[in-house]
């Protein structure tokens, strides 16, 4: 691992257990918050995290979340109205900007939902969490208000399959963390490059493209990391993450999506590093072990006309 990594997991990697909530609604300071599902058939779990972040982080005094809304891409089950039953706004997503026709893919939800949200930080959780806790979004907006210089925060976590921990998480071990550590080693660090679950200023996320598929995730990692540096990237361990696991050729889609996307990066100039770093937790928390390796997008948000004007108004 480069040097810098290591320095940069001594520094920017927490635990959410290091902003207790009372920290941060000190430190929010008339900061917004808004957070983000991007939901997609998901009734079974949408309520649950909705009632969740609305008990835990939108009630009382001194609320961290602001705006809780859920951008249902199409759904045929009840997820819109489970959602709104929870306390959620619900938006379809092709109420969003219905000039330009909306793509399947998750990374065009999330772009879209910069239309219909104002928060200043910008949190997207996953809608299929299970055993979903506040800490998801606590964790991670929580060096956003407290650390002045980080823009972009990612959830890490242990992701079991079933009854095996630590074998989930599939397209990250076989494509995406090989990717970072070959062409953008200064990502190595990050625990959980593809995870669904991160904040972000929304100073950063309208200057950035938006892939709309699978690889949105990897794709804002990469050009968050060449439009504002490493130092400005962190991340928070909130434990354990559990979800519905895809099938292998869903999983297939995936890998290619993400392969296109880093691809139409490499274009741009890339280093290569034939070094593999993997994460194991420890006694200290996660720990890194390095091996030796054998030799469609949206424009910035602040591009669009719409989003101009209603930041303007």
């Amino acid at each position: 691992m480069l040097e810098e990594v290591e320095r940069w997991l001594a520094r920017r990697s927490w635990s959410a257990a290091d902003r207790p909530l009372g920290l941060l609604a000190a430190a929010k300071q008339g900061t917004q918050v808004s957070v983000v599902l991007p939901a997609l058939n998901e009734a079974a779990t949408v309520g649950r995290i909705v009632s969740v972040i609305r008990r835990e982080l939108m009630s009382g005094p001194a609320p961290l979340v602001d705006e809780l809304v859920v951008i249902d891409s199409g759904s045929t089950d009840r997820t819109g109205e489970v959602a709104a039953a929870a306390g959620a706004r619900v938006v379809h997503r092709d109420d969003i900007l219905p000039r330009l026709p909306a793509v399947p893919g998750k990374g065009e939800v999330l772009w879209r939902s910069l239309l219909v949200t104002s928060g200043d930080i910008v949190c997207f959780v996953d809608a299929d969490l299970k055993d979903f806790s506040a800490d998801f979004v606590s964790g991670i907006v929580g060096p956003l208000l407290t650390e002045p210089d980080v823009l972009f925060v990612k959830a890490m976590y242990d992701r079991p399959l079933g009854d095996e921990p630590g074998q989930g998480g599939r397209v990250t071990e076989l494509v995406a963390r090989p990717l970072l550590n070959l062409h953008w080693p200064l990502l190595a660090g990050f625990v959980q490059p593809l995870g669904g679950e991160y904040a972000v200023r929304r100073s950063l996320l309208e200057r950035l493209p938006f892939p709309v598929g699978y690889g949105v995730e990897l794709g804002l990692l990469v050009d968050a990391l060449h439009t504002v540096g490493l130092d400005a990237l962190g991340q928070v361990d909130v434990g354990v993450r559990r979800h519905r696991h895809q099938d292998g050729q869903a999983l297939g889609r995936m890998a290619a999506a993400i392969y296109r996307t880093a691809q139409l990066r490499l274009s741009r100039g890339h280093l290569v590093r034939p070094a593999l770093t993997q994460f194991e937790r420890g006694e200290g928390g996660f720990e890194p072990r390095t091996h030796a390796v054998d030799t469609e997008e949206r424009p910035p948000m602040r591009e669009i006309a719409e989003y101009a004007e209603r930041r303007a108004a």
